[in-house]
């Protein structure tokens, strides 16, 4: 068990997205590597990257300036304006920290950063990009068009392996990952954002608060995306200064898009340990505001989910300390999730904060290591939040299901809310247990350092579907099978968030959407003719849950009619976002 306080850490400023006149795509080429770091610095950042289009050779060329200046100040040769220019670079590379890197070019143009320890020698850097299938002439071209080069998870692997910080660049727009209208398959899709040798997910949207948002989409609550992915921004500068007159967002100067990061000091590794944390408030957007960062309002924004979770206290009367540690087991029988006590998630309430933190912390710890088995690591810390004390818990998707609350209570999250498992829930749990105990041998071979990246187990798949046919949707239930027994209907679901089928259930004994679901069936069944039909999907009703838009969904081929209740705007994909309201499309 583990708890700590964030002592000694301050934020600093980065800008990993750095072109040079090395990138044959630079827009200024007469700008000296003096100029950006002055820029660097003007803009009061701390850490930047160059990250030239498949190459090194900008960060090679300024080394390759100072020790030339310098062996001519050791020979007593050096004029007074070298020596200036030697006592600058200095004077600069004492206050900004500058790293070695690169803009891959994946197979289909897809854009990826790889950057690296300044101890890093050059060779290995340029080694690295040939084994990546760069071409030899690139390295001294600085061209963003390689032709054949490696795959997307190649990279990914590649760059992690050599000790670097692996991140998709503008991954939410043009040549990134994450770009939508993407025509590929939708594993391949899951994977450029997923794979564990990728550390973080760079966008242009990162101020964006919408649900739309980049961030928000990789926030871990979609059952195909469970792991969440930290987000950042760069500013891709192709130049010193932002472009005059050019459009919004595009052709950034040095320092113009910037992420603040909290760390124990300025240095590689630090960033790195960073960018290996699942501790998400140590990032954020640089926007200028000198309003203090309140990571915990960020949280209440979002709301409760299937990752997340408040608690206003901690008694143990009226079983509050019962239900948070009812939330650590179910968050590590699910994809994890981070709970906050001493706030609730209503924003009008403000915080009441929690008194005694480190008692009231020691008592957690001992509580989830009494209550809950097998043993689970949980980290908890403090946030400040409107003046008060906020304890969170960080609990990691667990590698040893199904947990347990007095060896028999097994809980699992169900969107917002925490319930215990039924029977075919429980023997899911069992055989996600048993897939991630034994990993097989590429796997125990290759397994990176610890990430903080989510060991979740993969959702299972839908049923296979004829070619050309539209897949279901990511959320909701469909009810699959009904049997009548005894005056009681017992039904099979098939639950579209998890992949899950459980059997038996009825409507007395489901939870919330499942008794929604079964209700809807058993006393509102789909009437086909007035069902508003876009080819062979249709949707049969819209309403609102806790104030957000939910679609009761159909679909019709081979003679089969399915329906999905209560599918969010999340769970919409394809050809089903013809169906969503004015409000969801942000």
């Amino acid at each position: 068990m583990a708890s700590r306080k964030k002592t000694g850490m301050q934020w600093y400023r980065v800008d990993l997205h750095l072109h040079t006149p090395a990138s044959s795509d630079y827009q200024e080429p007469t700008i000296s590597y003096l100029d950006i770091l002055r820029k660097a610095e003007f803009r009061g950042l701390d850490i930047i990257a160059f990250t030239d289009h498949n190459t090194v050779a900008g960060y090679a060329a300024m080394l390759q300036e100072i020790d030339q200046l310098g062996h001519l100040e050791s020979l007593g040769r050096a004029q007074p304006d070298e020596l200036r220019t030697l006592a600058e670079y200095r004077r600069l590379l004492e206050k900004v920290l500058v790293l070695p890197g690169f803009e891959f070019t994946a197979t289909f143009g897809f854009h990826i950063l790889g950057i690296f320890s300044p101890d890093t020698p050059i060779r290995q850097l340029e080694h690295l990009l040939l084994n990546l299938n760069v071409p030899l002439e690139t390295l001294d071209t600085g061209s963003s068009n390689v032709g054949a080069s490696s795959d997307v998870l190649t990279a990914y692997r590649v760059i992690t392996e050599a000790g670097g910080i692996c991140i998709a660049a503008h991954a939410n727009t043009t040549h990134g990952v994450a770009m939508r209208g993407l025509d590929f398959g939708g594993q391949t899709r899951i994977a450029y954002t997923q794979d564990s040798h990728l550390h973080a997910l760079e966008v242009t949207d990162l101020t964006n608060k919408g649900r739309g948002s980049t961030q928000r989409f990789f926030s871990g609550t979609k059952p195909e995306y469970p792991r969440r992915m930290r987000c950042i921004q760069g500013s891709d500068a192709h130049r010193l200064n932002v472009a005059p007159g050019g459009e919004k967002n595009k052709y950034l100067g040095v320092g113009d898009r910037v992420t603040e990061v909290l760390m124990e000091e300025r240095s590689f590794d630090s960033l790195l340990g960073l960018f290996k944390s699942s501790d998400f408030s140590r990032s954020k957007a640089f926007t200028g505001s000198p309003k203090p960062y309140d990571y915990v309002e960020i949280a209440r924004e979002e709301g409760p989910s299937v990752i997340q979770a408040f608690h206003d206290s901690m008694t143990r009367r009226g079983g509050r300390l019962y239900s948070i540690v009812a939330d650590v087991c179910a968050f590590a029988n699910g994809n994890g999730g981070t709970i906050y006590v001493g706030v609730t998630a209503d924003r009008a309430n403000p915080p009441v904060g929690v008194g005694k933190v480190q008692e009231a912390i020691d008592t957690l710890n001992e509580e989830i290591s009494r209550m809950i088995t097998p043993a689970l690591e949980v980290e908890i810390d403090t946030l400040e939040s409107q003046g008060k004390q906020i304890i969170r818990l960080q609990v990691s998707a667990g590698d040893d299901r199904p947990y347990a609350i007095e060896d028999y209570k097994i809980y699992v999250r169900d969107d917002a809310e925490t319930s215990l498992a039924v029977r075919d829930e429980i023997v899911s749990l069992i055989t996600q247990g048993q897939v991630i105990s034994k990993p097989t041998t590429a796997d125990t071979e290759d397994r990176p350092a610890e990430t903080g990246e989510s060991s979740a187990p993969p959702v299972s798949p839908p049923p296979d579907l004829p070619d050309g046919e539209i897949s279901p949707p990511r959320g909701g239930v469909e009810i699959i099978g009904t049997e009548q027994r005894n005056n009681m209907q017992y039904h099979v679901l098939r639950d579209l968030r998890n992949g899950n089928i459980v059997k038996n259930v009825t409507r007395s004994s489901a939870r919330r959407l499942w008794h929604y679901a079964i209700s809807q069936k058993e006393s509102n069944p789909v009437k086909l003719d007035k069902v508003q039909w876009q080819g062979d999907i249709g949707l049969w009703r819209r309403y609102q849950k806790a104030g957000e838009a939910r679609y009761d969904l159909v679909q019709r081929g081979n003679g089969n009619v399915r329906v999905y209740y209560g599918v969010t705007e999340s769970g919409m994909h394809g050809p089903w976002q013809a169906f969503l309201g004015p409000d969801d499309e942000e």
